[in-house]
């Protein structure tokens, strides 16, 4: 598998190659947000490992400028900022996983793996059925999504929590399950990664995301999805 790696740090790009070439991955990478950008958009790559302060363009725009092309490679968002906001706007914009630095390299590798094994471009899928609900269809084969006939722009790790929950609806699932389930390692204490997702599922799914009807809060609970 291929793996671009957009960072402007050189001792931390030599460190990261090294060790995902020993894994067996093929690894590319750019130094900067402009070159990065033109080397995703031009070669096929199966994850995006991103850092969000970079020269020329940030990997914030990086990563709104590759959702706006329609290239759905997963991708894992690497910054030095501790705030909340830079977690939760790299999200919205479409990146499927953060890692603040520093960080340990076998989470990293763990991280990665978990976005390659939970990717829909990779995936075998685990349901060979449609499934509808409201003006929403999905194809889980194709990893498709539509709303009144339009297609909906998921994510990766979006379509992936969502057909979790329609696969397993009308159950309750704590964030540390679905983190778990759909992203592969266990809860931080800090994380918010389930409820941005889960946010922006209802922004794109639901009539009235204020007062969802499908994509459910059990307080105290969780999750759940309710046909």
């Amino acid at each position: 598998m291929r793996i671009l790696l957009i960072e402007d740090e050189e001792g931390l790009v030599i460190t990261l190659s090294d060790r995902l070439r020993n894994e067996g991955f093929e690894v590319d990478f750019a130094s900067d947000g402009e070159e990065g950008l033109a080397k995703a958009t031009s070669s096929e790559f199966d994850l995006i490992i991103l850092d969000l302060m970079l020269p020329k363009k940030s990997g914030l725009d990086v990563c709104r400028d590759l959702r706006r092309s329609s290239i759905e490679t997963p991708i894992l968002m690497l910054t030095a900022k501790g705030e909340t906001i830079d977690k939760v706007l790299g999200l919205k914009l479409g990146a499927d996983d953060y890692l603040t630095k520093p960080f340990e390299v076998m989470e990293l590798l763990a991280r990665v793996e978990a976005l390659l094994r939970r990717s829909p471009v990779h995936s075998n899928g685990s349901s060979n059925e449609k499934y509808a609900f409201g003006e929403v269809e999905i194809d889980f084969n194709r990893a498709e999504v539509l709303k009144a006939e339009s297609p909906v722009d998921l994510s990766a790790m979006e379509f992936k929590l969502l057909q979790f929950l329609v696969e397993n609806r009308g159950n309750v699932h704590s964030r540390n399950e679905l983190l778990d389930a759909v992203w592969g390692y266990d809860a931080m204490p800090t994380t918010r990664t389930v409820d941005v997702h889960i946010a922006w599922l209802r922004q794109k799914l639901e009539e009235n995301p204020k007062r969802p009807r499908y994509i459910q809060t059990v307080h105290g609970l969780g999750y759940k999805f309710v046909s």
